[in-house]
Parts: C-alpha cells; sequence; structure tokens
C-alpha cells in the first residue's frame, strides 16, 4: 500500500481549481509513449479543453464521448510530444498504477461546476 502524502492545509486544496465536464471527443495519441487518448472536454463557460490521458485499458474512444469526467483546469499547460494538455483528468490508479478508473459525478451536472 501507498504511503499517505504529508498533510496539507485547506488553502493547499483551495489552490485547486476541479471541475466537472464532459468528453466531446476521444482520439488514439499515436506518439504517446505509453497507449493513451487525446481528448477534448466541454468545461462549459470555461470553454473546451485538451487532456492527454492513459486510460485505455477500461475504456474505448466510443465509451467517452459524452461521459462527464472531473479533471484539474488550473495546472499549466504540458507538452506531451507534439500535443498539450491543458488540464488533469482525475481518476483511481489500479493496483499496478496504469489500470485507471475515471472519477466521475454520480448524477448528470452542468459542465464548468466546480467540485468542493
Amino acid at each position: 500500500m501507498t504511503a499517505i502524502k504529508p498533510e496539507i492545509s485547506w488553502a493547499d486544496f483551495e489552490k485547486l481549481d476541479i471541475r466537472c465536464g464532459t468528453i466531446i471527443s476521444a482520439n488514439d495519441f499515436e506518439k504517446a509513449r505509453n497507449p493513451s487518448y487525446q481528448l477534448e472536454i466541454d468545461f462549459g463557460d470555461l470553454g473546451i479543453k485538451k487532456s492527454a490521458a492513459q486510460i485505455t485499458a477500461f475504456y474505448t474512444k466510443e465509451d467517452l464521448v459524452g461521459k462527464q469526467i472531473l479533471a484539474v483546469v488550473n495546472f499549466p499547460k504540458k507538452q506531451i510530444a507534439n500535443f498539450f494538455s491543458e488540464c488533469l483528468v482525475l481518476g483511481v490508479y489500479g493496483e499496478n498504477h496504469k489500470d485507471v478508473t475515471l472519477l466521475s459525478p454520480s448524477l448528470a451536472v452542468k459542465n464548468g461546476l466546480q467540485v468542493g
């Protein structure tokens, strides 16, 4: 089992901007080192953001389109090969840290709503 990370303050948590969005497209990311998808996610008033996600173990591209997910939207852009990821899609790691189960709201919510 992984050790618990150091304690953070409430102010540290408040720095994260975690929002709900709906995946509007998913494509194979052929230039990624590990099997991944390039996603476009609609965050409502925040607009559409792109993300690269290693979530191919449990999800097909067809499964992902229309799925609501949670993502951190206030990280700086990160270049992965020829792609700029604009948000970090959140999920739970499996035992091997490769199989990821996406986090999503249990009921449909408006895109862009914040997690708190």
